[in-house]
């Protein structure tokens, strides 16, 4: 009689894709905390920047401007990998757009990383304001723009994928941000050399941020474990 132990039936096998899909979703949790504190910790120690006055793309045109058009390029190419690892987990006839759309907004915080914007509210020290937009600060300014509106774009597109899914908190989630990213923009836009502006662009920024980290978590979460 053989003393054998037959081997076991249930074998436990790792999906690559899954795990890089994960991976990719992961980015875009750490994105936004990412920007946010890097350029609030220059904030903090750049001379003559007040955060009550200057948007944190301001930070360019101070003595370490690379650092902020480091810290843009980095945290476009985090939301770069969110657009893909959303384009995989989203069903066919949606993850396109939804990668698209969060894909251009990865893409015009490289091109505002490229092209500075107008000096304004007294920032530079030393420096005078600009009294014409040049061409690099219209770049700039198109860029958020851009951005912006693609961002919110895109938390239309997955919060209606929540809301199918039956994540009724994300969906609202996704829904409100979309408004307050768009709104706070344009009123920020309009108003951009009043503190009310700067409040404003402010609120867009951290709305975007914050959606973009929350719904990579939700959909980390709902994304199908590598291993089965």
């Amino acid at each position: 009689m053989s003393d054998a132990v037959p081997a076991s039936s249930s074998t436990t096998t790792f999906d690559r894709g899954r795990a890089v899909t994960k991976a990719l979703l992961g980015w875009g949790v750490v994105a936004g905390p990412f920007y946010l504190i890097v350029g609030l910790a220059q904030a903090l120690f750049v001379p003559g920047f007040d955060l009550s006055r200057h948007a944190l793309s301001a930070l360019m045109l101070g003595p370490l401007g690379w650092i902020q058009a480091l810290n843009l390029a980095l945290s476009g190419l985090m939301v770069l990998a969110a657009a893909v690892g959303f384009a995989r987990l989203l069903p066919r006839r949606r993850n396109v757009w939804a990668g698209v759309f969060l894909g251009l907004y990865g893409v015009s915080l490289f091109i505002a990383a490229i092209f500075p914007p107008d000096p304004m509210g007294g920032f530079p020290p030393g420096g005078t304001d600009a009294t014409t937009a040049s061409t690099s600060g219209l770049l700039h300014l198109m860029a958020g723009a851009v951005g912006f509106v693609s961002l919110a774009v895109a938390a239309v597109i997955v919060g209606t994928w929540f809301r199918r899914e039956g994540r009724r908190g994300a969906a609202v989630t996704s829904f409100v941000a979309a408004a307050v990213i768009v709104l706070g923009f344009v009123g920020g836009a309009a108003l951009a050399m009043v503190p009310a502006g700067i409040g404003l662009l402010w609120l867009a920024v951290v709305a975007g941020w914050a959606w973009l980290a929350i719904a990579s978590l939700v959909a980390y979460r709902m994304a199908p474990s590598p291993d089965r």
